[in-house]
């Protein structure tokens, strides 16, 4: 690990991972504050400023779906790094609108700035990782890559804490939470701007005499040309496999039956119910008869707890295995949602129930992050040959924007009309997903990549 390595992943992790976890926790504690002052310029009804402000919240996901559809486009034309670069500047510009909306009392710009960070968001889960795992030598790239999840769980964190309303979630301080997004996006523009370009982009671009150059940067006088070496081989290799095109991905046995295996993941993913957990915790807890003061400190738990977890989930992946650790965990929050439903029901009458529910969704976070978190990732790169990859993700990686989006902008509204059965939805899918996983998906852990793919020839 060089000096020039260390900084270049700092700078890739932080400044792509912050953005996209902080605006993804930065409006739940807040919500209140923000929506008195859109009902006070707009002039809403409840049910009406309930639609605007789910609106508000997951409009993000469409940006991230644009985001991710020119992630191929932009990584390849401008390369890795300056589109990191560009991509902090839609950020700035993002955080600009945001935080500006309430100065100039426009509450539209505040949902615009939300679609824009979501197209920051898109592009950076998809050049954020990639940058990552390019600069990377090959012993060292599963725990390189693992840093953008793992950033993205703190930068949750650190929005959760600093939106109380003890800290910036004020009426008159909540603008800043929405300008702090500058900070990174800045700090990943000078990071930049002093790292390496990415040596298989280099290669690809036949700017060989750079990615000379730049290897040993990275990693020394005497191992730069050696791992240069080995990422020559990979692109040869690549080169010589066929080329999958959508039609292969819908007709052929072996490209379909994983296809849809990885969107059933990214869709019981997210219909678990972790982001209305992230984004509506706040909520949730009131709900459970806390205080909003209760409520927002319960929040900041919740992100502490994901961020304990997913470092944990790194190392129990390897111990246990894939399969086990899904099943496990859709399994568990079938259960721990089903729990909860029950002491929602009944909070007003029995008064402890509030703090189980506090303990219920703490636990539903730990199921999520060592099963429904990390493994619909791993195993989706691992369902698929190296030609199918890439094409793979392109379809699945929207399909998870997608129903990030749907319950983002369901939730609020149908909680309006059913209450706590709400949870009923993300019960049901989850009781689906434990058994079509169990019947459908093998264990991948330390089978090669030809096995996995013949079963499903």
């Amino acid at each position: 690990m060089t000096c020039v390595l260390a900084w270049a992943v700092l700078a890739g992790s932080i400044g792509s991972g912050f953005q996209h976890g902080y605006n993804t926790g930065v409006l739940n504690a807040p919500q209140k504050v923000i929506e008195t002052w859109m009902n006070e310029t707009w002039h809403m009804k409840d049910s009406e400023l309930t639609v605007i402000w789910s609106t508000t919240t997951s409009i993000m996901c469409i940006g991230g779906i644009i985001g991710g559809a020119l992630t191929s486009l932009l990584s390849n034309w401008f390369g890795r790094r300056k589109t990191l670069i560009f991509n902090s500047f839609v950020a700035i510009g993002a955080g600009t609108i945001m935080g500006g909306s309430k100065y100039v009392n426009q509450p539209w710009m505040l949902i615009l700035g939300r679609l824009i960070i979501g197209i920051n968001a898109g592009l950076n889960a998809g050049v954020g990782p990639m940058y990552l795992s390019e600069i990377s030598p090959m012993e060292l790239r599963g725990a390189i890559g693992s840093m953008y999840q793992l950033v993205i769980t703190i930068s949750i964190l650190v929005a959760q804490a600093v939106s109380i309303n003890k800290v910036l979630g004020t009426e008159t301080l909540w603008p800043i939470l929405l300008f702090l997004v500058l900070i990174p996006a800045g700090y990943q523009i000078l990071g930049m701007l002093t790292s390496p370009e990415s040596l298989k982009y280099l290669l690809e671009t036949n700017e060989d005499e750079k990615a000379l150059s730049e290897s040993v940067r990275l990693f020394g006088e005497e191992q730069g040309p050696i791992n240069l070496d080995l990422i020559k081989n990979e692109i040869e290799d690549s080169r010589l496999l066929p080329k999958v095109t959508m039609r292969d991905m819908i007709h052929v046995a072996k490209y379909r039956r994983p296809l849809i295996i990885m969107c059933l993941l990214m869709g019981a993913q997210q219909l678990s119910g972790i982001n209305a957990v992230i984004y509506y915790s706040t909520h949730i807890f009131k709900t459970a008869d806390l205080s909003e003061e209760n409520a927002q400190i319960a929040t900041v738990g919740v992100g502490l707890v994901n961020v304990i977890t997913t470092i944990f989930s790194v190392f129990l992946v390897e111990m246990v295995g894939r399969k086990p650790l899904l099943i496990i965990g859709f399994a568990g929050m079938t259960f721990d949602l089903s729990l909860l439903l029950v002491c929602l029901y009944y909070v007003e009458s029995i008064a402890i129930l509030a703090y189980a529910a506090v303990v219920l969704v703490y636990l539903f976070i730990i199921l999520f992050a060592i099963g429904a978190g990390s493994i619909p990732w791993i195993m989706g790169s691992e369902l698929f040959a190296t030609a199918a990859r890439p094409l793979a993700l392109s379809v699945a990686v929207p399909a998870n924007w997608f129903f990030n989006f749907v319950v983002g902008l369901i939730f609020l509204p149908l909680q309006k009309i059913l209450g706590p059965a709400v949870f009923l939805i993300f019960i049901v899918s989850q009781a689906f997903a434990t058994v079509y996983f169990h019947i459908k998906i093998p264990e991948t852990k330390n089978r090669p990549i030809d096995e996995i793919t013949a079963l499903f020839e």
